[in-house]
C-alpha cells in the first residue's frame, strides 16, 4: 500500500491499547500455565475429565464458535452481500435449536462415551473405517484451519493501522501462534474450557459494545438506506441477491447441520459434557449464540460498507465500491481489511483495546480448541490403532502435544503462501465438506439405520473427499474444461456460475449419501457383525 492508503487506513489504536492487550494476553498464558497440572490423562487432555455442566459448556463452545476468523468471514459477507447475510447465521441458530431439542446425533454420542467421532466409526463399523475416518478428518480439518491464522492476524494489523506495512501480518502471525500453542500444548481441554469461558466474558461485552457505537455513529436510517442504495432488493432477500441465490441458502442450511452436530470441535465439547440431558440443554442454549456469532460481525460489515461508501468515501475505492477509482499503478486491496479499519477509526482509545481484547480471546478460543482435536484424532483414531503395542497414556499425551505444534507451523506455512479468489467462509465451508460429508452419512446412517453396512462407510469417507472440487484452484479449471466440452465461452464468470461452490458442496453431499446407501444394501454386514454394533449403540 501506498502514502494515500496509509494515511486513510489510520487508526485510533494507542499505547494505551497495546497495554490492554498485552495484559490479556499474559492472563491466558498464565492460565495455561496454572492448568498444566491437571492434564495427566487422555481423557482429561482432551476431554476435561468428561466434568463439564450445561453453563460452562455453552460458554466454552460459544467462545470456540465465535472464533475471530469467524468475526472476520461473516463481516466480509456482510459487506459484499448487505442485510441478505443474515440467513447464514438465522439458519444456523434454527438448525442448532432443532438438534437441541432433538437430540440429533449429539445425545447417542454422547451416551456411547466415545472420546472421538472416529472411534464410534471403529465401534460401528470397524477399525480400518476408524483409520479411514481419522485420515480424512484430520487432512479436511487441517487444511480448513488453514488461513484461520493469516486471517485473525488481518484484523490486528487492520485495526491497529499497520495494513500498509508487508512485514505486519507474517510477525503478527508468529507471535500470536507462539502464545497459542503454549498454552495449549501445556494445558490441553482443561486449559481450552477455562480461557474459553473467561474469553466468552470478554467477548460478549465487547460485541456489545462495538455494535451500539457503530448504531450511535452510522445510524439505523443511514445505514439501511446506503444499502438499499447500493443492493437494491439483493441486499435484504438473499433469494434475490447475486451474492447467493437458492442453491446458497439451501447450502447454507445444510452448513448450520452440519456445524452444530458433525464438526469435531462442536461433537469435543459433546463429549466432555456431564450427560446426555446436559448435551441436549447445551445446544438449545447455544442455538441463540450460534445466531449471534454470525448475525453480530456480519452487521459489523454492513457498517463498514456504508463507512467506506458514504463516511469516508475515499476509501472505497480501495475496496472496490463506491465512487471513485484508483490512480494508476495503485492495486485494491483485501476486503477482510474493511471492517478491522472501520473498528479503529470507529472505537475511542481504550475501548479499542478492550474489544481488540476480545477479538483476540476469539481468535485464541478457536484455535486451541481446532489444534487439540486435529491433533488428538491422529494419535487416538490413525497412530493408536495402526500399532501393534499399545500405546501408554504419557505417550500419547506427548504425541500429541508434539502434533499440536506440528500443525501450528503448518498453518503458519499455509497462510503466507496460500492463493484463493474464494471468499473465506466458502473456502472454510468446501474444506469442511472433505471431512463432514462422509461423517454425516456415517453418522446418520450408523446411528439410525440398522442397514448401513461396513463397505458403505469406507466407501462413503472416500466418495465425501469429492468436495475437494469445490476449492478455486481445482473448480475453476474444472470448469472452464467442462463449458469448453460444450462450445461456450470459458470465461471466469461463466465457469464460476456452472460451479458455484454452493453447488459443489451440495452435490458432494448427495453423491455420498447415494453412495452410502447404495454401497451398504450391496454390500451388507453378516448377522454376527450386525448383532455386534446393535450393541455397542445399546439395542
Amino acid at each position: 500500500m501506498n502514502d494515500a492508503m496509509t494515511t486513510a487506513a489510520r487508526t485510533n489504536f494507542s499505547a494505551w491499547d497495546w497495554a490492554i492487550v498485552v495484559a490479556y494476553l499474559l492472563i491466558s498464558l498464565a492460565i495455561g500455565l496454572y492448568v498444566k497440572r491437571y492434564a495427566t490423562t487422555m481423557t482429561s487432555y482432551i476431554a476435561a475429565g468428561r466434568g463439564v455442566g450445561v453453563w460452562l459448556g455453552v460458554a466454552t463452545m460459544s467462545g470456540t464458535e465465535m472464533g475471530l476468523i469467524t468475526v472476520m468471514y461473516n463481516a466480509e459477507k456482510g459487506f459484499k452481500g448487505g442485510f441478505a447475510a443474515f440467513h447464514i447465521g438465522v439458519l444456523a441458530g434454527l438448525v442448532t435449536l432443532g438438534v437441541g431439542l432433538s437430540g440429533l446425533i449429539v445425545g447417542p454420542l454422547r451416551e456411547l462415551g466415545v472420546l472421538t467421532i472416529p472411534e464410534y466409526y471403529e465401534r460401528r463399523f470397524g477399525r480400518k473405517t476408524r483409520v479411514l475416518g481419522g485420515v480424512v478428518l484430520a487432512l479436511g480439518g487441517i487444511l480448513n484451519m488453514g488461513l484461520f491464522l493469516k486471517v485473525g492476524s488481518m484484523f490486528i494489523v487492520g485495526v491497529t493501522g499497520l495494513s500498509h506495512a508487508g512485514w505486519a501480518v507474517p510477525l503478527v502471525m508468529t507471535g500470536l501462534l507462539t502464545l497459542v500453542l503454549v498454552y495449549t500444548v501445556l494445558g490441553g481441554m482443561i486449559s481450552v474450557v477455562v480461557t474459553d469461558y473467561v474469553q466468552f466474558v470478554v467477548l460478549s461485552c465487547g460485541m456489545l459494545l462495538a455494535t451500539l457505537l457503530a448504531i450511535s455513529q452510522l445510524g439505523w436510517t443511514t445505514i439501511f438506506e446506503e444499502i438499499q442504495l447500493q443492493f437494491g432488493a439483493g441486499g435484504f432477500d438473499p433469494l434475490a441477491s447475486p451474492a447467493f441465490g437458492p442453491e446458497y441458502v439451501v447450502w447454507q442450511a445444510v452448513l448450520g447441520l452440519v456445524g452444530c452436530a458433525v464438526w469435531p470441535t462442536a461433537i469435543a465439547r459433546v463429549l466432555a459434557m456431564e450427560s446426555p440431558t446436559a448435551v441436549k440443554r447445551q445446544f438449545t442454549w447455544s442455538s441463540i449464540a450460534f445466531a449471534i456469532r454470525l448475525i453480530v460481525p456480519c452487521f459489523w460489515g454492513i457498517c463498514a460498507f456504508v463507512f467506506v461508501t458514504r463516511v469516508v468515501p475515499e476509501l472505497g475505492p480501495w475496496f472496490g465500491v463506491g465512487e471513485g477509482e484508483l490512480a494508476a499503478g495503485q492495486e485494491p486491496v483485501s476486503a477482510l481489511y474493511a471492517m478491522p479499519i472501520f473498528m479503529g477509526r470507529l472505537l475511542p482509545v481504550g475501548i479499542l483495546g478492550l474489544v481488540s481484547a476480545a477479538m483476540i480471546a476469539a481468535f485464541m478460543s478457536t484455535h486451541d480448541s481446532y489444534l487439540l482435536c486435529w491433533s488428538s484424532v491422529i494419535v487416538q483414531d490413525i497412530i493408536a490403532p495402526l500399532r501393534r503395542e499399545p500405546l501408554s497414556i504419557a505417550a500419547r499425551v506427548r504425541l500429541t502435544r508434539l502434533l499440536i505444534v506440528l500443525i501450528g507451523g503448518y498453518i503458519w506455512a499455509w497462510g503466507l503462501f496460500y492463493e484463493g479468489g474464494d471468499d473465506i467462509w466458502d473456502y472454510m465451508a468446501i474444506t469442511g465438506a472433505i471431512y463432514f460429508t462422509g461423517a454425516f452419512a456415517l453418522l446418520i446412517g450408523g446411528l439410525y439405520w440398522r442397514g448401513a453396512s461396513s463397505s458403505g462407510a469406507f466407501c462413503a469417507l472416500l466418495a465425501g473427499c469429492s468436495a475437494v472440487l469445490g476449492l478455486g484452484p481445482i473448480r475453476s479449471p474444472v470448469a472452464r474444461w467442462l463449458l469448453t466440452l460444450t462450445d461456450r465461452p470459458a470465461t471466469q464468470e461463466a465457469a464460476d456460475t456452472l460451479l458455484s461452490s454452493a453447488r459443489v458442496g451440495l452435490l458432494s453431499v448427495a453423491f455420498t449419501l447415494t453412495v452410502f446407501v447404495v454401497v451398504s444394501l450391496l454390500r451388507p454386514d453378516n448377522r454376527s457383525a450386525a448383532t455386534t454394533a446393535a450393541a455397542h449403540r445399546g439395542e
